[in-house]
C-alpha cells in the first residue's frame, strides 16, 4: 500500500495506534506505519497520525469531565463550584497533555518510518 495520499496514510497509522495501544508506545508505532506508508514528509503524517488517533481519547475526556463536577467525587458538594473548576482545569491540563504525548510520539514514529524504508 505505498501511497502518497497523506491523510489515507495517516488514517491508517491512527487505526495502528489504536490496536496497538495495549503496548507504551502504540503512537510511536502507529506514526512509524503511517510514515512508512507515506515515504516522505514523516514528521507531517505522522503528527496527522496522533492528532487522528488522539480524537476518541480527547471525546470520551471531555465528556467525563463535563459530567465530573457534577457527581460530587472527592468530598465536593455539587454546590463547589471552585472546587469544581480545579477539577475541570486540572482534567483539561491531563486531556491536553495526553495529546501532545500522543502527536509527538506519533511524529518521531513517523520519522522512524521514513528512515526504516529508505534504508531499507
Amino acid at each position: 500500500m505505498d501511497t502518497e495520499n497523506t491523510l489515507l496514510n495517516a488514517v491508517v497509522g491512527a487505526i495502528a495506534s489504536a490496536l496497538l495501544s495495549f503496548t507504551g508506545i502504540s503512537p510511536l508505532l502507529g506514526g512509524a506505519v503511517a510514515g512508512y506508508l507515506n515515504g516522505d514528509g514523516g514528521l507531517r503524517v505522522g503528527a496527522l497520525s496522533g492528532a487522528i488517533a488522539s480524537i476518541p481519547i480527547v471525546g470520551l475526556l471531555l465528556l467525563v469531565l463535563l459530567l465530573f463536577p457534577f457527581f460530587g467525587f472527592f468530598g465536593f458538594p455539587i454546590e463547589a463550584g471552585i472546587a469544581a473548576g480545579g477539577v475541570f482545569i486540572f482534567g483539561a491540563i491531563i486531556v491536553i497533555g495526553g495529546v501532545v504525548y500522543s502527536v509527538v510520539l506519533s511524529a518521531l514514529g513517523g520519522l522512524l518510518g521514513v528512515y526504516v524504508k529508505n534504508e531499507l
